[in-house]
Parts: structure tokens; C-alpha cells; sequence
């Protein structure tokens, strides 16, 4: 395997790297002149045959250095698909065709098709009928049409894989070693990817023929064009009190806010349409339609902010997109490095902010390890700085009104209340002021809810405190991957209130209290039936919720559900969280447990 490690420092045009004319006119068109390091050095070696392993982190320009090539060397007239392009999602599939059809727009004859899953076959059957040059799909939806003798391969002569390494986190990687198989074997085969894991590499050693290497070297794992800043915050409900107050704080253009569950993504966008944001939701319960629809009012800037699960935002690429906001973080350095990099994509600024509570450390370390960068510590908004930013934008609104004019019915109507409530003018306009808010009043310049106090503590094996700040064995943090001591269950049943053998709970703790007054009970619809054990439901609960375990009070396990002891005054939106969050398969469904059959219990 030869290999080619590229500097990134290039000088080269588009117009020098001998692409068809059609294509170096529409370049024109669109106003691209200067081609990206992966650009330069890929789209050559796609037009001279070779195979070939383009390495570049997200945002490079890594589409129109397989597009450009392949729209040159296709020859449209041809029937049947010459090229196939596989993508992890639905969301790239899609990004990458209409990226292909802009870059051809001045190809005669060129047909370019979308295959993926959430969509109607019958639609697809028709755009595979009209021979397409061009397929982008996903792996799934392939295959399907492979086997039900829609596509056929056999006069493929050019195969990409893109986010190859993404496609194998995805565990889509078998599927597209089948679907290599149904091409032939003297195809010419790029694969993309901004990582190369060891089973990519084993797939390019067998199915890539003396590949060029284009590995575009960076001096850091992530985009360097984006700025990367930690919060701490205590839990879910500080979370979104500092999300709405950065969101009317940054200095941004569009935003997306990445959550790691569907229920959060939901829960966050309705929280900050309640207060007055442009906002959608895309997850994997939202249709393909309504994604599609989302991303297009983003583009267009009919909304301001997209909150995201990280499969439903891949091939995302907005030029909008000023900030990220990672309200959870992910589990490891692969998808953090993809968010940020839906803003600062190919060289633009960005800035990506991560929300933390105590437990995140570790990952942050990791994160930091794994990309060569340490996240600087910022504080949240101030009340001053919120209030300040209100004022501007009120007196703004204000000052566009009078200089609008038009204002003469408004002027009597406010000489009559002068006079009719006999008060002046700054009172009057007080009062009208505080008429006006609507959940964003100007606040005073106390301090707003701080950080929690906790240290960074970035090197240490774990966050433990040190023995002589433990404080009593029954008050330590839920630090550890198990519970402490107190909160492990017991495997003693405790008997229920009827005694039946099959309705006994599983106690989570053997000397458990009765529930304390500052406690209430909530029943999940999980339980002996659906193998759930406590651990499961705290885990449930502390991801969800962002509450510490030793919050989590006495467990019950019953048959076909559970009960389990919360602090009073959960907020609502928690609450709202936890009702449509998943354990094994099976969504909590949390409720209260009504006081009647509580004492019921406890006798």
C-alpha cells in the first residue's frame, strides 16, 4: 500500500486539477475557487484510477473530493448506476446528493438518487427506473433493493465509502462487505474516514487494490477553528436554566444543541420553544419528512436552533451554524469530534460549549486525551451580563419602532392614561414594560445560579474525594461504576402486602427506612418480568434525570413494575424526562404513587 502524508498547505485552484468542463463551470457558478488540502490531493488520484484512503477530520470538504472526480469521469449517457456512494445515514445520504447535483448542475443528462430507509420503496423503485448514474444510500436500504432486483450493481465502476469509521461504529460494516461483493471486482473503490480503527484497515487491505493514502495531517484531533468551553453545572434542571441563558447571551448566528437520548432532545426543544426560541427537535423517532423539514427551515433561517441526537445530525453542513451546544456528553472522543465539527467546517469559526456535571470528568479527560486539546472552564451567564443583553435588545426593538413611525394612535392612548391614572411618564412606561414580559424580564444583577463548586481534577484515577473529605460512609458521592455500599440491593424479598409468591419485591437494600417525608414514591412500568434489577433503574434515573445516586432512595421490584423513592419537588420537565425514558426495552412510564396505596404498602 503506497501512502502519501499531505501537509496542509496547498496553493493549488480547482481550474488546475483537470476536471471536466461542466464541472469547473458550475464551480464557477457556485463561486469555489481554491480547492481544501483533502481536495487537492484526492480529486488527482480519483481521475487517474488509482484506489484510494482519503484521512481527514469532519468538515474538510471531503464530498467534492470524490464528487468532482466522479462527475468528470461519468459519462452520463451510459445506462445504469456507474457509481455508488454508501453513507452511514440517512441525514449524509441525503447531504451527499444534493451536494453531487450542485457540483453537476452544468452535467447534461445527470441523475442522482437518494436511497434510504423511513421513506416510500415505491418512490425509490421509480428513481432506480429512470438508470440513475449515480446512487447514495445508506447500507440498509441497499441491500433491500439488491435483493428485490431494483439495483443491480454489475456495471458499477466506481464505489465510495464514506465516514467509513462511522458506518463501523454504526455496525453497518457488514453490510457494505456484502454489498462490495455485488460489485465487480475491477471497480474503483475510495474510502473516506476521518479515523482508521483497525477492522477499517483490515476492510481496505482486502477490498482496495494498491490504494493511495491522502492523510491530511492536523496538529490537533478537532477543528481548530472551534473554540471549545466547559460549564459545570448541578443536574438537569441547571443545565437548562444555563442552556437558555447562553443562548441569549452568545453572540451566535444558528445553533445546535446535542443531546444523547431522543426523550432529551424532545424535552430541551420544548423547553426552549416555551420560552420564546425558533427551535425543532430531530431524533430517530421524528420521520424522515420532518427532518428533512427541520434542516431546510435551519438553512433558511426561519429557525435559530436545532437540538440533535448525534445519528440524526450526521452529514449535517449549515453554514449557519455559529455554536454547538453538547448538553450531555458523549461517551467517547469519536462523536464529540464529529459535533463540534458541525460548526468551524472547512475553516469558518465556531464555538462549542459542553454542559458538565460531577460525574462527566472522567469523559472529559478521555476526550481531552484522545483529541490533544484541553476544554477551558468558563463560567455561566451572569444575571448582569443577561439583563444587560435584554436592555440592549429592548431599547434596539424600541428605537426600530419610533424610527418606523406610525405610532400616533399609540401616543393618544398614552396621553389619555397619563392623565386618567395620573402618574408619569416613566411609571406609565414601567408598567407597560412589565405588561410586555413574557418569561424574560430584566433581571436584577444579583448572581445568577453558580456552577457547582467542584474541582477539575483532571488526572486523578477517579473522582473520589480523599478520605479526610469523605465525610460519613452513607453521604458519599455516587462516584463509582457501582453504587455505594448502602445503595447496592439487597437479594433478601421483602413480602408484599398480599403475600402472594409471585408479587414479591426485590428490596434494593435490606435496611431500608419507610420512605422520609422529604421523599415521594413513583412507580416505572419495568420490573421482574422485563429482567431488571435496581441497578438498572438508577442508572436509568441518574443518566435521565442528571441526579446523584444517593438521591435514589428505597427500590421495589415487583413483577410488571417498580417503585422507587425521588426527592420531593422533582421539576416537571425531569419528571417529563423520566416518563418517556427506555430500561431494557421498555419505557419507564413514571408516575406518582397515590398516597392510599402507599400506606397500604407500609403496614
Amino acid at each position: 500500500m503506497s501512502e502519501q502524508e499531505i501537509e496542509q498547505k496547498e496553493s493549488v485552484r480547482f481550474a488546475d486539477l483537470s476536471l471536466s468542463q461542466p464541472v469547473q463551470d458550475a464551480l464557477v457558478e457556485i463561486g469555489y475557487e481554491t480547492p481544501s488540502p483533502i481536495q487537492a490531493r484526492a480529486i488527482p488520484v480519483v481521475l487517474s484510477g488509482r484506489d484510494l484512503i482519503g484521512q481527514a477530520q469532519t468538515g474538510t470538504g471531503k464530498t467534492a473530493a470524490f464528487a468532482l472526480p466522479l462527475l468528470s469521469m461519468l459519462d452520463p449517457n451510459e445506462d445504469g448506476p456507474k457509481a455508488i456512494i454508501l453513507a452511514p445515514t440517512r441525514e449524509l445520504a441525503l447531504q451527499v446528493s444534493e451536494a453531487i447535483s450542485n457540483y453537476g448542475r452544468k452535467v447534461k443528462r445527470l441523475e442522482v438518487t437518494a436511497i434510504y430507509g423511513g421513506t416510500d420503496f415505491t418512490r425509490q423503485f421509480r428513481a432506480l427506473d429512470r438508470k440513475p448514474a449515480i446512487v447514495v444510500g445508506t447500507p440498509g436500504r441497499i441491500m433491500d433493493h439488491i435483493r428485490r432486483g431494483s439495483l443491480d450493481l454489475s456495471r458499477i465502476s466506481h464505489v465510495v465509502l464514506d465516514e467509513a469509521d462511522e458506518m463501523l461504529r454504526m455496525g453497518f460494516i457488514e453490510d457494505v462487505e456484502w454489498i462490495l461483493e455485488h460489485t465487480p471486482s475491477e471497480r474503483q473503490t475510495a474510502l473516506f474516514s476521518a479515523t482508521m480503527p483497525p477492522r477499517i484497515a483490515a476492510i481496505a487491505k482486502k477490498q482496495l487494490k494498491e490504494p493511495v493514502t491522502v492523510a491530511i495531517k492536523n496538529t490537533t484531533a478537532t477543528v481548530s477553528t472551534v473554540r471549545q468551553r466547559f460549564i459545570k453545572c448541578n443536574g438537569m434542571r441547571h443545565k437548562i436554566e444555563v442552556l437558555g441563558n447562553l443562548l441569549e447571551t452568545e453572540e451566535r448566528d444558528a445553533a445546535i444543541v446535542f443531546t444523547r437520548t431522543k426523550s432529551a432532545a424532545s424535552m430541551i426543544a420544548e423547553e426552549l420553544a416555551a420560552s420564546g426560541h425558533a427551535v425543532e427537535a430531530i431524533h430517530g423517532d421524528i420521520t424522515q419528512n420532518k427532518r428533512e423539514k427541520a434542516v431546510s427551515l435551519l438553512k433558511e433561517g426561519k429557525i435559530d436552533i436545532l437540538v440533535a441526537t448525534d445519528v440524526a445530525a450526521r452529514g449535517l453542513d449549515v453554514d449557519r451554524i455559529s455554536h454547538v451546544f453538547n448538553f450531555d456528553i458523549p461517551d467517547d472522543a469519536e462523536p464529540y469530534i464529529h459535533r463540534i465539527g458541525r460548526a468551524g467546517r472547512a475553516g469558518r469559526s465556531g464555538e462549542a460549549i459542553l454542559l458538565l456535571t460531577r460525574r462527566d470528568f472522567r469523559k472529559l479527560r478521555d476526550i481531552e486525551d484522545a483529541t490533544r486539546q484541553q476544554m477551558q472552564p468558563m463560567p455561566p451567564p451572569s444575571r448582569a451580563l443577561i439583563a444587560e443583553i435584554r436592555q440592549a435588545k429592548l431599547e434596539k426593538k424600541i428605537g426600530e419602532i419610533i424610527t418606523e413611525g406610525r405610532i400616533n394612535r399609540e401616543r393618544t392612548a398614552v396621553t389619555d392614561a397619563l392623565a386618567n391614572l395620573e402618574t408619569d411618564a416613566e411609571t406609565l412606561a414601567a408598567a407597560l414594560l412589565k405588561m410586555l414580559q413574557t418569561g424574560k424580564s430584566l433581571p436584577s444583577s444579583a448572581p445568577a445560579s453558580a456552577s457547582p463548586s467542584f474541582d477539575r481534577e483532571p488526572r486523578r484515577e477517579n473522582f473520589r474525594d480523599s478520605r479526610e473529605s469523605r465525610g460519613p460512609r452513607n453521604d458519599r458521592d455516587f462516584d463509582r461504576d457501582r453504587g455505594p455500599r448502602r445503595e447496592r440491593p439487597s437479594t433478601r424479598p421483602e413480602r408484599d402486602f398480599d403475600s402472594s409468591p409471585r408479587s414479591r419485591p426485590e428490596r434494593r437494600r435490606e435496611d431500608a427506612p419507610a420512605p422520609a417525608a422529604d421523599v415521594e414514591r413513583y412507580r416505572v412500568e419495568v420490573g421482574h418480568n422485563h429482567q431488571i434489577k435496581p441497578g438498572n433503574i438508577v442508572g436509568a434515573i441518574a443518566n435521565e434525570a442528571g441526579l446523584e445516586a444517593k438521591y435514589i432512595g428505597r427500590i421495589d421490584i415487583y413483577d410488571d413494575y417498580s417503585e422507587v423513592d425521588l426527592p420531593k419537588g422533582m421539576p416537571k420537565e425531569v419528571l417529563k424526562l423520566l416518563k418517556k425514558a427506555w430500561v431494557s426495552g421498555q419505557q419507564l412510564q413514571m408516575s406518582r404513587v397515590i398516597e392510599k396505596r402507599r400506606n397500604h404498602f407500609e403496614r
